[in-house]
């Protein structure tokens, strides 16, 4: 028999969407594993902790992806990964795949490192700056010239521009993001103009790619055009020698770009905060960066001789995942906890919550990076359920191991780099993309 789901009071509700840090571990704390949030067809059932997660993620034909994000529909595209299911999602995937190997990280690297350096060259000393804003562009221009070239990371400021009048709308809360997918409303409207002037100039370059033909050079420190990421996607054919469509490459390209510096420009500004903000923490990562790499040029092999960088960004994803909840709807009936989820229902796990409970990671609320060593008290080892900042099941994040490589990659340049001191609180916002609101404040020195 199925047991009647607890709810959230509407002083509670009130509260939850104001401030959804707080009233998600409220709701836990008060009700268990399951709870009821919100009214009609915006209620949504969170489920919290590793076994709601192992049970999401084990189950995705339960779910509607394309229902699940249709408040990113503007700004992603009909086609992207996130948005799709079944065949298609697995056909896409596999052909964007390659983009991700572990030999084009390495490049990656080089290019991220450089960028890095660039930018930190262009901050006067002494000056307080918002550091995450700062790396929020080094990271979107990381992403388009890794992964499509040089030519377009030309535009990397124009099309940072368009994209975020269309991620603008996902700071409203959620239940407001509902709301307006069934209305014609001006935000909805300057989301998908602002799109579309991305993807004419998305369209540009692969038309231009297409017209030079395959291997043409000069894409921006990656080696040849086409073995970039737009070269490889340009080149991927699937069992039945198919490739991408126009409007498939399109959307893989954007969703890719607002990924690739949405969610990672988020983890960034938390990780140098944490850091910076734990008694200890900076000085020993940066002992470790001298002593292991001293001058060297930094390599994406470099990166796995450093342990305690590592253990830094793994905590910061812990603490601090990017991603707060991962929505779901229901496309059938179905039960779990006792409680009877009907279709159409919508449905949401939350990264942030698991993260956060002590039965599961011991003292949640401290930055800790020595628990990632087996020998700390603190250590329990990750599993796809208890640690899931870039989701989990057949829609991980493609571009999981390209962020992390990227925060590695950034978080070293600064040590080797940079004297940094906060200059100012920092709290949460957005539950689409846990980014620090009003920035990270900090007054930078350049390390001679």
């Amino acid at each position: 028999m199925s047991r009647t789901m607890p709810s959230l009071s509407p002083r509670r509700v009130l509260q939850f969407a104001l401030d959804p840090f707080t009233g998600m571990m409220d709701a836990y704390r008060a009700h268990g594993s399951v709870v009821g949030v919100g009214y009609g067809s915006q209620r949504t059932a969170f489920v919290f902790g590793p076994e709601a997660n192992s049970f999401v993620f084990a189950n995705p034909s339960l779910f509607s992806w394309r229902d699940s994000f249709e408040v990113m529909l503007p700004v992603l595209g009909d086609t992207a990964l996130l948005v799709t299911d079944g065949p298609d999602h697995q056909r896409r995937r596999h052909l964007t795949l390659p983009a991700f190997h572990r030999r084009r990280i390495d490049a990656y690297v080089r290019l991220m490192a450089r960028n890095t350096a660039a930018a930190v060259e262009t901050w006067e000393s002494g000056r307080r700056i918002d550091l995450y804003q700062a790396l929020r562009s080094v990271i979107r221009r990381n992403t388009v010239e890794a992964l499509y070239g040089a030519p377009l990371a030309t535009d990397n400021h124009m099309i940072g521009a368009r994209l975020q009048i269309a991620l603008n709308s996902t700071d409203l809360p959620l239940g407001m993001q509902l709301f307006l997918t069934g209305i014609p409303n001006p935000m909805t409207a300057r989301a998908r103009k602002a799109r579309r002037q991305v993807a004419a100039r998305v369209q540009a370059e692969i038309g231009r790619r297409r017209a030079r033909g395959p291997g043409a050079a000069g894409a921006g420190g990656c080696e040849a055009e086409g073995g970039d990421g737009l070269g490889m996607l340009l080149a991927a054919r699937d069992s039945e020698g198919r490739s991408l469509g126009d409007r498939e490459l399109e959307d893989q390209v954007i969703s890719l770009i607002v990924a690739g510096y949405e969610t990672t420009s988020a983890a960034m500004g938390w990780t140098v905060h944490a850091a910076l903000h734990t008694p200890g923490v900076w000085d020993d990562a940066r002992k470790e960066v001298d002593s292991v790499l001293g001058d060297a040029e930094l390599t994406g092999e470099a990166l796995e001789r450093l342990p305690y960088v590592d253990a830094v960004v793994q905590e910061a994803l812990r603490l601090h995942p990017p991603v707060v909840v991962l929505p779901r709807v229901a496309a059938q009936d179905f039960e779990f906890a006792g409680h009877t989820i009907r279709a159409g229902r919508r449905l949401a796990i939350s990264p942030y919550v698991t993260h956060r409970m002590p039965e599961v990671w011991p003292q949640p609320t401290e930055f800790l990076p020595e628990r990632w060593s087996p020998g700390h008290p603190a250590h329990r080892p990750a599993t796809p359920s208890t640690f899931l900042p870039f989701g989990g099941g057949a829609h991980r994040c493609i571009g999981s191991p390209f962020a992390t490589a990227e925060l590695k990659t950034i978080l070293i340049e600064l040590l080797r780099r940079t004297e940094l001191r906060l200059a100012g609180e920092v709290t949460p916002a957005s539950i689409m993309a846990m980014r620090p609101r009003r920035g990270v404040p900090v007054v930078v020195r350049r390390r001679t």
